[in-house]
């Protein structure tokens, strides 16, 4: 990787003690890869357990929030390009610089996502498309479950050939990104009023708005720990928070509104007769709870408190 081609690895953690290390070995001795590891205040103390590596580790005083993490590391870097790297993931030298070659040679490409493949080797669905209050409502219903294969009830790209070829994708999951410094100075960083969830979909967003492209480059590869990207239940408050927000943000109130109506219904359903067990269906409940207070969705990040 040239000195051009440099990258800053941006790694938030929360109570990471188990995943942290693991995520940042093979990063720590790659050339021109300088690891910035934000702990959002871990009651773990997450840090303690790379103290002896070749990162620079920032402490933060209080958990304001994944885009908060992002951003304090982003800044304190300065390398051409950042990766955006949750520590349940991992990613080896060799893909990071077919991520980072996309941005050196395409200008106009303000951000190279990975294939993300599960631990026991099944497919992460992590290029998407923006929300829509159609697929909010479809899956409220459970629709895209009778309909599988139809775009409109659901936001995932399923189509797993999309996956073995380079394309362009609306957005992607921000558990692995690798975004242009120069774009995220222009937008500012991270949108910080997301507490957790839609900061990705945002980010997307702003950059296709600021003329950059986003791509999907599938000879890059990136390992996801856990199996499931689905949300925890004690999170889906932030995320039912987090879409209504991004709907205001991008669509006005009626939209909004909309959304805000979608989501809890989809959190009712989900609550009555959802998948998950009890857990799950409290943390819908939860959910559904969030969403019917307008101040909370307001500011997502006072609407959940740190997990």
């Amino acid at each position: 990787m040239s000195a051009a081609g440099a990258v800053d690895v941006v790694v938030v953690a929360y109570n990471s003690r188990p995943q942290l290390r693991d995520c940042l070995l093979p990063l720590v001795s790659a050339a021109d890869v300088h690891v910035i590891v934000v702990d959002n205040a871990s009651p773990d103390q997450s840090l303690q357990v790379v103290r002896d590596l070749p990162v620079t580790a920032i402490q933060l005083s209080r958990n304001g929030g994944f885009a908060t993490g992002v951003n304090a590391g982003w800044r304190a870097g300065s390398a051409p390009y950042v990766l955006l790297l949750n520590p349940d993931a991992r990613i080896a030298a060799p893909s990071l610089r077919s991520l980072s070659r996309v941005l050196e040679e395409e200008p106009r490409v303000g951000a190279v996502a990975p294939r993300i493949d599960h631990d026991d080797g099944s497919l992460d669905f992590s290029q998407r498309r923006f929300p829509r209050l159609r697929s909010t409502y479809a899956q409220a219903l459970f629709l895209h479950r009778v309909f599988p294969r139809a775009t409109w009830t659901d936001e995932l790209v399923r189509d797993e050939g999309a996956y073995t070829q380079r394309g362009s994708p609306q957005w992607v999951s921000g558990a692995c990104v690798l975004v242009r410094r120069e774009a995220l100075d222009e937008l500012e960083g991270l949108d910080e009023e997301f507490f957790m969830y839609s900061e990705d979909i945002d980010l997307c967003r702003r950059l296709w708005s600021a003329g950059y492209e986003i791509v999907f480059e599938p000879s890059a590869v990136v390992m996801h720990v856990g199996g499931s990207s689905a949300p925890r239940a004690g999170l889906l408050p932030a995320l039912a928070a987090s879409r209504v927000r991004y709907a205001r943000k991008h669509h006005g109130r009626l939209v909004a509104f909309l959304e805000r109506v979608g989501v809890a219904l989809g959190a009712a359903t989900h609550a009555l007769v959802g998948r998950g067990g009890t857990a799950a269906r409290a943390g819908h409940a939860r959910a559904l709870l969030a969403v019917a207070r307008p101040a909370a969705t307001s500011h997502p990040a006072r609407a959940e408190p740190p997990l």
